[in-house]
C-alpha cells in the first residue's frame, strides 16, 4: 500500500524577511504609527511602553507589535524596569538613516556650513553659470 503525503503541508512555513538592515529600517519607519512612536521618542528621549497609546490612538497590543518591529529593525532599544519597559531611540539610528539618504543623492549631500559659505562668497552663484537670486 502506498500513501501519497504532501510533505509541504506539514512543514512549518517560515515568513521571508528581508535580511538587508537598511530595508528593514526603512520598512519600520514607513508605517505612520511607528513613525509617531519614533517622533515621540525623539521629543521625550525615553518613554514607557504604556505611554505610547496616547500618541498613536491604538490599543496596547498593537503598540507592542509596532515596538517589536522597531526593535527588530534596530531603531529602538528597550530596558526593563520592574514590570515596565522603557524605550529610547538607538543612538545609531540617525546616522543609519543619514547614510541611506546620502547614498541616494548623486555626488553626496553638501554640508550646511559649505552651503552657507557658498552663499556668502561674492558672485558665487554667477561664477558657476547659475543666475543669482535677487
Amino acid at each position: 500500500m502506498f500513501v501519497n503525503i504532501d510533505l509541504a503541508r506539514y512543514h512549518r512555513r517560515v515568513k521571508t524577511r528581508s535580511i538587508d538592515p537598511e530595508i528593514r529600517l526603512l520598512q519600520a519607519l514607513g508605517d505612520p504609527t511607528r513613525l509617531a512612536i519614533v517622533r515621540q521618542l525623539t521629543a521625550d528621549g525615553e518613554t514607557c511602553a504604556c505611554d505610547f497609546t496616547a500618541c498613536c490612538d491604538v490599543r496596547q497590543p498593537t503598540i507592542s507589535h509596532h515596538l517589536r518591529v522597531l526593535r527588530d529593525a534596530g531603531a529602538i532599544v528597550g530596558e526593563r524596569r520592574g514590570t515596565w519597559i522603557w524605550y529610547r531611540l538607538d543612538p545609531s539610528v540617525a546616522e543609519r538613516v543619514g547614510s541611506i539618504a546620502r547614498a541616494l543623492v548623486p555626488g553626496g549631500l553638501i554640508p550646511a556650513a559649505e552651503l552657507t559659505a557658498r552663499r556668502a562668497a561674492p558672485g558665487a552663484g554667477a561664477s558657476e553659470g547659475r543666475p543669482s537670486r535677487p
